[in-house]
């Protein structure tokens, strides 16, 4: 931990917001001024599990992101590998995620935002840590893939605003302090009553009708029998 870092600083808040028209989307941005951060990339995401699915039970996982350069021209991605001294064009991310926070009280309704604890580390070699993290116990539960672009709105420097195009739709998903996550989705059009704090895990299940069982802050207690969630081509 850096000196001075607190434990706040490591937990995550956000929300998503199912959106239907990705230029739409875009066009809006552009009108409020967004800042681009970070060029659309392709993500392929591999959950790790125990065999008897411990940590999904727990509301804990454990995930590996591959990152790829995307909408680029294969000569101007080469071009820049060669620039940085890249043999390849990705980059990978070791997370681990804490159970989400509950919402207060015995209310059954879906807490606003999604806030669980988040720790990542930049890794150079995704298959090794794979192996690694096999070598531990745990082996590869679920797969999604998707693509993200991140933007980054005026006046609010602490929070991310991400295009992510899944197999499962279009979202907005909002990253930050919760008073700037409000702000930014009233700007961008949308009220409480459209926030999703579920993960894509669950809207994937949703959406197939798959598996009922759910573990205490409403995330999926077991990744078994599950298709990846990946595009089909």
């Amino acid at each position: 931990m850096r000196g001075g870092e607190s434990e706040k600083e490591k937990m995550e808040i956000e929300i998503k917001l199912r959106v239907a028209d990705r230029r739409e989307v875009l066009r809006l941005l552009a009108r409020l001024g967004a800042e681009l951060i970070s060029a659309r990339v392709h993500e392929m995401n591999t959950l790790y599990d125990t065999a008897d699915g411990d940590l999904t039970r727990q509301g804990r996982m454990l995930r590996v992101r591959v990152e790829r350069p995307a909408g680029r021209r294969k000569r101007a991605r080469k071009k820049e590998q060669r620039f940085r001294g890249e043999s390849s064009g990705f980059s990978a991310v070791l997370t681990f995620k804490g159970p989400a926070a509950l919402a207060a009280g015995k209310t059954k309704k879906a807490p606003a935002y999604k806030i669980r604890e988040e720790r990542e580390v930049r890794i150079s070699d995704e298959k090794e840590a794979g192996r690694i993290i096999e070598r531990l116990g745990f082996q590869p539960c679920f797969r999604y893939e998707k693509f993200r672009t991140t933007y980054r709105l005026p006046g609010m420097k602490n929070l991310k605003v991400e295009i992510d195009e899944t197999p499962i739709g279009l979202f907005l998903e909002l990253e930050g302090p919760r008073g700037q996550i409000d702000r930014a989705a009233a700007r961008l059009g949308f009220g409480r009553g459209e926030y999703i704090s579920k993960s894509y895990g669950v809207l994937f299940m949703e959406e197939r009708g798959m598996g009922r069982e759910k573990s205490r802050d409403g995330e999926p207690s077991s990744f078994s029998r599950w298709p990846d969630m990946v595009f089909r081509s």
